[in-house]
């Protein structure tokens, strides 16, 4: 499967005009996923290109199930000596966290670029995480219920 740059793959620009109240500790880009954005497939940009294959994907079972995790061949790059994996994990809640905590992340000298690949599900995986998002709203439905009640 030939996996080609999104527009959605690349990374944005950090948010300077949001308020110092509302700023964390760090300054990050503005951007919001909706269910249909997020995905159990990522791409993991800007590694270093010295056979990382086995670090990375260790790294990468820290934060749940991964079905695969493979190099990109011909994957378009701005740096050269860095290379491109799809990893695919069994649940998009793995896929969220390890998103959450690898992007922007230093590795063996250079720093993870972490983007959600929805363009590489079929069908049946859309149809799962829509199921699987519709469980979660019911689930938090309920408890916010339960916490009125109270």
């Amino acid at each position: 499967m030939d996996i080609v740059k999104q527009n959605h793959h690349e990374q944005q620009s950090l948010c300077m005009t949001r308020p110092s109240y509302r700023q964390g500790g760090k300054l990050t880009a503005v951007k919001v996923y909706t269910v249909c954005d997020e995905s159990v497939h990522l791409i993991i940009s800007r590694v270093p290109a010295i056979k990382l294959h086995s670090e990375l994907c260790t790294l990468c079972n820290r934060f749940g199930d991964v079905t695969r995790c493979v190099q990109v061949p011909n994957y378009e790059t701005e740096e050269s000596f860095v290379e491109t994996y799809h990893v695919q994990y069994a649940r998009i809640q793995s896929a969220r966290y390890a998103k959450k905590q690898l992007d922007e992340r230093a590795f063996y000298g250079g720093v993870l670029h972490v983007c959600y690949a929805p363009e590489l599900e079929t069908v049946e995986d859309t149809k799962q995480k829509l199921i699987q998002r519709r469980k979660e709203i019911v689930t938090r439905i309920r408890r916010r219920c339960e916490s009125h009640k109270r």
